[in-house]
C-alpha cells in the first residue's frame, strides 16, 4: 500500500442475512461491465456462494457511447442453496447511463434497488438515451429504492494520485461501483485486489488507478450511510472438494483435453472464429503441452475440412462453430457420413438467420444439425444441459465418435457458452476409458477391407494412412461395401446408404434410458434439451411447491433419442417441449412417436423465464 492509498475500512456493520440476491452490472460496452460483473463473480464463488451468470453483449461492436445499440449487462445470482438460473428479474441494477436504466429497468423486480452513476446523467447523455426528462425526477423511478453516487467524479478524485489524466481515470469507475457493490453484499476485497495486482502487473499506472478506484467504492459504502443496511449471503453447503467457476466454452475446451488424455490421441482443432464459439479456440490454443494442435483457418470450410484431415490421419479432429458456419460446412460433413471418420462438431447456437443476433442464444439449429444435408446423412447429435454439463457431454460426444466412427454434434448455444456456475474438478482417473484400437494389419485374408464393418457397432476400421498394407481409398463418391473400390452399383449404394443409418439408429442401445423426475398423479411431462434444463427445472419446482403434480425430462441424447423415450411419452397426456426456438424437437417428438407434444417457443435472444414457464405449466394442469 503507498501512502497516498486509503486503507480499507472494515468495520462490521449491522448486516441483514439474504438466502439469494440477483445483481445485474449494466452500462455502456466501455465501461468494463462484464468484467466487473466477472471479478464479482469470482469473489463470490471464492467465498462459497452457489451462482449462476447471464452476460448479456451488445451486438454491435462500436457502438456510440451512450446509446441503447451499446449496453452491455452482466447478471449474477449469488446465494445459499443450489440455484438453476441466473434469475428472472435483478433485485438490483447498477446503472453507469442512462442508456443502462432504460434498457434494464423493465426487467427490475417491483420494490428493488437501483443504483445510478448521477454524473451520467446529463442532459447529453439523457437524449443519447431516448429520454425526454430526466428519469430521476419525473417518477419514472417511484416504486424502486434508488441511491445515486457521483461515480465519475469520485473516481476521478481518488485517482488523481497516479497522475493520471481525468479521461483516463474515468475509466476506472467500474472498479469504483465493484467496490460499492462488493462492500454492499459483503464480498471479500483480496481476492479483487489480488487479481487487479496479477491483472495489471504490467500496467503500473493502470493498476494503481483500479485498486484505489476499488478500495474508494468500498470505503464510501461503508462510510457514506446511504444504504439502509449491508447485506449477507452466506456460503452454500457444498459437496466436499475442489470447485472452480466454468463457463461452457472453458468447460468444453477442458472436456476436449480430458477426452484426449483418455482416448490417448492428439488433439485438432480447426476453426474460423465466430461468436459465441471463438473461445474455444482461444482456451484450447493454451494447452498444447497436452498435445493440442490449433488452426485458425481462413473460413469455416477450411476449418472443418482441416479437422477431417485431421482425423483421417489418426488424430481427434474437431471443428467448432455456430449457426452460419454449419451452413458452409454442410458438404464437409455429408463427406465425413461418407468417410465414416470420427469428427467432433461444436455448433454454439445463436439467433438466427444469417448474422441474426450474434451475440444472443438460440436453440434454432437442432432441424439443421438433423437434417441439414443432402442425402442420406444421419450424424448423432448430443447436447449439454449447463455450463459444466459441457464438460462432461463433450467427452460422451467424443466417445460415440470414436466408437462409431461418425461425425457428431454437440449443441451448445450462446447462454451456456458464456454462462458460469460453480464446478467440482472431476476426478481424471475415473473418466471413461475411451481409447479405441487402429487397424494393424489384414483383416480378410490377405487384404485390407477399409469398410468391414464391426458386427456389434457397424464401425469400420481405422487405418492410419502410411501404415504398410493398410493402403485403402478415401472420397466423397459412393465405396462399395467391405473393399471401399468406388461403387456406381445401386444395390450397393442402397446397402451403404442403410449401414450407415443403422449404424447411428444403434447408438441408442449405447445410451441411458430416460431419466424422468416423476411426481405421482402428473398428467402433464414437461420435456426439455440443452440449457433450457435450469428455467424449467425452477419453473418445475415452483408449480409443485403450488400444490399441483408435474414431470420432467431432458434429453441430451437427441439422435438417436433414449429406447424408451416413446414409453415415457406415452404415459402422460399432455406434453410440454419449452425451445428457444418455434418447435424442433416438438416436430421431431410428433413425428416420431406420435404424441401430440406442445411447443412453449421463445426466440428473443434472451433465455426462458422460470415464471414463464411456470404459467405454461399451470395452463397445461388446469
Amino acid at each position: 500500500m503507498t501512502d497516498t492509498e486509503p486503507a480499507l475500512i472494515r468495520e462490521e456493520p449491522a448486516r441483514r442475512a439474504l438466502d439469494s440476491v440477483v445483481i445485474r452490472f449494466a452500462g455502456d460496452s466501455g465501461d468494463g461491465m462484464q468484467l466487473t460483473g466477472d471479478r464479482f463473480t469470482q469473489s463470490s464463488a471464492v467465498f462459497g456462494n452457489e451462482l449462476a451468470t447471464l452476460p448479456d453483449f451488445p451486438a454491435e461492436i462500436r457502438a456510440p457511447a451512450g446509446t441503447l445499440a451499446g449496453v452491455s449487462a452482466f447478471q449474477v445470482n449469488i446465494s445459499d442453496h443450489r440455484v438453476l438460473t441466473p434469475g428472472d428479474a435483478p433485485d438490483v441494477l447498477v446503472a453507469m447511463n442512462p442508456a443502462a436504466l432504460r434498457s434494464n429497468l423493465a426487467d427490475l423486480r417491483r420494490a428493488g434497488t437501483v443504483v445510478l452513476n448521477s454524473d451520467a446523467f446529463g442532459e447529453r447523455d439523457l437524449a443519447k438515451a431516448g429520454y425526454a426528462a430526466d428519469p430521476r425526477h419525473d417518477g419514472s423511478l417511484d416504486g424502486w429504492t434508488v441511491y445515486e453516487i457521483p461515480m465519475t467524479s469520485l473516481t476521478v478524485r481518488a485517482v488523481a494520485p497516479t497522475g493520471a489524466k481525468p479521461r483516463d481515470a474515468e475509466r476506472s469507475k467500474n472498479f469504483f461501483a465493484l467496490g460499492v457493490i462488493s462492500w454492499l453484499y459483503d464480498r471479500p476485497p483480496d481476492t479483487i485486489l489480488d487479481w487487479i495486482e496479477s491483472r495489471f502487473a504490467s500496467r503500473e499506472t493502470v493498476l494503481e488507478a483500479n485498486r484505489l478506484a476499488f478500495r474508494a467504492g468500498w470505503n464510501f459504502g461503508e462510510t457514506a450511510e446511504i444504504f439502509e443496511s449491508g447485506y449477507e449471503v452466506r456460503a452454500a453447503d457444498l459437496v466436499p472438494g475442489e470447485y472452480t467457476n466454468i463457463s461452457g466454452n472453458t468447460a468444453m475446451a477442458w472436456g476436449l483435453i480430458a477426452a484426449g488424455q483418455r482416448s490417448g490421441l492428439p488433439i485438432f482443432l480447426g476453426a474460423y472464429p465466430i461468436t459465441p464459439a471463438t473461445d474455444i479456440l482461444h482456451e484450447l490454443s493454451k494447452h498444447k503441452h497436452f498435445g493440442v494442435r490449433t488452426m485458425q483457418a481462413e473460413d469455416e470450410i477450411a476449418g472443418v475440412c482441416a479437422a477431417i484431415g485431421a482425423a483421417f490421419s489418426g488424430h481427434l479432429g474437431v471443428t467448432t462453430t455456430s449457426g452460419p458456419g454449419i451452413d458452409l460446412k454442410s458438404e464437409a460433413l455429408g463427406l465425413a457420413v461418407s468417410l465414416e471418420l470420427p469428427l467432433l462438431v461444436l455448433d454454439i447456437q445463436r439467433g438466427g438467420p444469417s448474422t441474426g443476433l450474434p451475440t444472443k442464444t438460440e436453440q434454432s439449429d437442432l432441424l439443421s444439425a438433423m437434417y441439414g444435408r443432402h442425402g442420406e446423412a444421419p450424424i448423432p447429435i448430443v447436447a449439454p444441459r449447463t455450463p459444466s454439463h459441457c464438460f462432461t457431454m463433450v467427452i460422451e460426444a467424443v466417445r460415440i465418435a470414436l466408437k462409431y466412427r461418425t461425425p457428431v454434434f454437440l449443441l451448445s448455444d450462446g447462454y451456456l457458452a458464456n454462462g458460469t456456475e460453480p464446478w467440482l474438478l472431476p476426478d481424471v482417473e475415473r473418466l471413461p476409458d475411451i481409447g479405441v484400437a487402429f487397424a494393424d494389419g489384414p483383416n480378410h485374408g490377405s487384404e485390407f477391407w477399409p469398410y468391414l464393418r464391426d458386427p456389434e457397432t457397424l464401425a469400420r476400421p481405422w487405418a492410419i494412412p502410411g501404415t504398410p498394407g493398410l493402403e485403402h481409398r478415401i472420397g466423397g463418391i459412393e465405396k462399395e461395401d467391405g473393399t471401399g473400390n468406388i461403387s456406381y452399383d445401386p444395390a450397393n449404394h442402397d446397402t451403404m446408404t442403410r449401414l450407415r443409418a443403422a449404424k447411428v439408429a444403434g447408438i441408442a442401445k449405447d445410451i441411458p434410458l430416460t431419466e424422468v423426475d416423476d411426481q405421482d398423479g402428473a398428467e402433464v411431462l414437461v420435456l426439455g434439451w440443452g440449457s433450457t434444463y435450469g428455467s424449467i427445472a425452477a419453473a418445475v419446482q415452483r408449480v409443485r411447491a403450488r400444490g399441483l403434480a408435474v414431470a420432467q425430462a431432458h434429453l441430451t441424447h437427441l439422435n438417436p433419442f433414449p429406447p424408451d423415450l416413446g414409453a415415457v411419452l406415452r404415459r402422460y397426456p399432455k406434453v410440454i417441449v419449452p425451445e428457444m426456438n418455434l418447435g424442433h424437437l416438438s416436430r421431431m417428438i410428433r413425428a416420431e412417436y406420435l404424441v401430440d407434444a406442445r411447443a412453449l417457443t421463445k426466440v428473443a435472444g434472451q433465455p426462458f423465464r422460470a415464471a414463464e414457464i411456470e404459467d405454461a405449466i399451470v395452463e397445461a394442469i388446469r
